[in-house]
């Protein structure tokens, strides 16, 4: 038996010749890549352990999303920096709309939630 320390889940269809398994990781990295196509994103925010593994040459596309799956309905997490000058409400529903409409269409899960969390606002120099 393999182990396996992702959390996947599985998706099945009637009249499919089979199941799919879609790791919550996969799903995060829809996520993360559709927030930081938002214009006035200017980066997502991790925890430390995905900040230490990212300096030791390990990309994380899902940094900054924490995903909760259960019965084929998830809920999103996102933690993001604003760029400065930018209406908060509009970047944060955008962000929102994007991130739940790209995991409906990737994976065909349902998102009950996207909660995001504004951590900071990047001031760029010329400003």
């Amino acid at each position: 038996m393999e182990k396996n320390t992702k959390n996947t889940y599985t998706i099945t269809k009637e009249g499919s010749a089979g199941s799919v398994k879609i790791a919550d990781e996969v799903v995060a990295v829809i996520a993360g890549i559709a927030a930081m196509e938002v214009d006035g994103v200017a980066s997502m925010v991790g925890n430390a352990t995905k900040d230490i593994m990212q300096k030791l040459g390990r990309k994380s596309l899902s940094k900054g999303v924490k995903i909760e799956i259960q019965d084929n309905v998830v809920k999103v997490h996102l933690a993001l920096n604003i760029k400065y000058g930018n209406n908060i409400m509009e970047i944060t529903k955008n962000v929102q709309e994007k991130v739940k409409t790209a995991i409906e269409n990737m994976t065909g899960l349902s998102v009950a939630d996207v909660n995001v969390r504004v951590a900071g606002v990047n001031v760029s120099e010329e400003q």
